[in-house]
């Protein structure tokens, strides 16, 4: 056996098995290192072909392509991105020059995180909804960390939710004037805390009211009875009830009536009659005047009672051509006909008694002169006479 392995053709095998296997036991243990590298938007950006120190010249594929972003490969073998976009990104690999797979990185450009835009609601006096957008876009995968506390309170955590974006406080200080939100964005690229004061008696703002309901009240043709119930979010209706403010206006209108009650319902008085109409109901806190008014509930359209017209009897008559007449038309016809009548015969004693007034002026008229042209007469015929007289009369 010794024999067989000193033999010069089996130690001529076995130099050229290790002259051979030797740099590919090497060249796999250095593509076996791989990973995920993040780097920054318009900067430089270098990649290590694995930890090997062979000076050697190597091969870069962007995607399993030769085509690269605009770049530079150093004496040692790294590639260096000149002021990276979003087209660098992707997977590179370095080749040995025999095309032997040495190294593989997964390139992902972003920007490190930076102020966030918060906003936070208060439906109720017992809860706080905190949610944030990016006012900056990474493009890269963030964790967020998230803490509340009154002016005089320790930090306490705002519980989180990352895929949403939001955080919850449940039970805070109401009775504290100010209090502090901390929402904390971190990345590959770094991390960065944004901070928002809020002054919880202004954020209040109620959920708009449910189940609204307009409803005609019958007999009464200039009114409407509105109904509603508080929001699902306002639990404590004893110890903070609500006020409502209503909106109503008939339907096309550009006016608005409003009413302002403590109840869940109302009646109003001043409906147009006939005419539809469309209201609205919002909610605001009773006691905190600071609080906002919450969302106007949906238009509800509704229109109040109407009689319904009476239905005249309708009889029908045979008439001698063989044919149908609908009585009623012809009593109305007949009713149209004497009120007409009645009318014709109103006038003519109208012009009878103009007539007659006409006729007494003129024969009044007629009389006076009549007579004073007779008297006329009678004087004259009485001057000659008194002369002669006093002619007669001795002197």
């Amino acid at each position: 056996m010794r024999g067989l392995l000193s033999s010069p053709v089996c130690l001529t095998v076995i130099w050229f098995l290790s002259w051979s296997l030797g740099p590919s036991c090497a060249q796999i243990w250095n593509g076996e290192v791989s990973g995920l590298q993040y780097g920054r938007l318009g900067s430089n950006i270098t990649l290590a072909c694995g930890k090997s120190h062979n000076r050697m010249s190597v091969m870069w594929l962007h995607n399993q392509r030769k085509e690269l972003p605009w770049h530079k490969v150093t004496s040692d073998g790294k590639l260096v991105l000149l002021e990276a976009n979003q087209s660098a990104q992707g997977n590179y690999s370095c080749h040995s020059d025999r095309g032997s797979h040495l190294h593989s990185i997964s390139l992902m450009l972003g920007h490190p995180p930076a102020q966030l835009n918060v906003l936070c609601q208060m439906p109720n006096h017992s809860y706080v909804h905190c949610s944030w957008v990016e006012s900056v876009n990474t493009f890269l995968p963030a964790k967020y960390n998230a803490s509340f506390r009154g002016s005089h309170e320790t930090w306490k955590p705002c519980v989180v939710d990352v895929s949403q974006k939001h955080c919850e406080v449940i039970l805070p200080a109401f009775w504290q004037v100010y209090h502090m939100l901390a929402v904390t964005q971190t990345n590959a690229l770094g991390s960065h805390t944004t901070y928002d004061r809020i002054k919880l008696d202004k954020l209040l703002k109620p959920d708009p009211p449910r189940f609204l309901k307009v409803e005609q009240l019958e007999g009464f043709p200039r009114r409407l009875n509105v109904s509603w119930s508080y929001p699902s979010s306002w639990a404590r209706l004893d110890a903070y009830p609500l006020h409502f403010q209503i909106s109503y206006r008939p339907l096309g209108s550009i006016y608005w009536s409003e009413t302002f009650i403590s109840e869940t319902s109302v009646v109003l008085y001043d409906i147009l009659e006939g005419h539809v109409h469309e209201v609205q109901v919002r909610a605001q806190d009773l006691v905190n005047s600071d609080s906002q008014w919450s969302e106007w509930t949906n238009l509800t359209i509704a229109g109040p009672w109407e009689a319904e017209p009476e239905e005249a009897e309708v009889t029908w008559t045979y008439d001698t051509d063989a044919s149908y007449t609908d009585s009623e038309s012809t009593s109305t016809k007949s009713h149209n006909v004497d009120s007409e009548d009645d009318g014709d015969l109103g006038l003519m004693i109208l012009l009878i008694c103009f007539s007659v007034f006409i006729f007494t002026t003129v024969l009044s008229l007629f009389l006076v002169m009549w007579m004073r042209r007779r008297r006329r007469k009678h004087n004259a015929k009485q001057e000659p006479s008194s002369v002669v007289k006093m002619k007669s009369m001795p002197i």
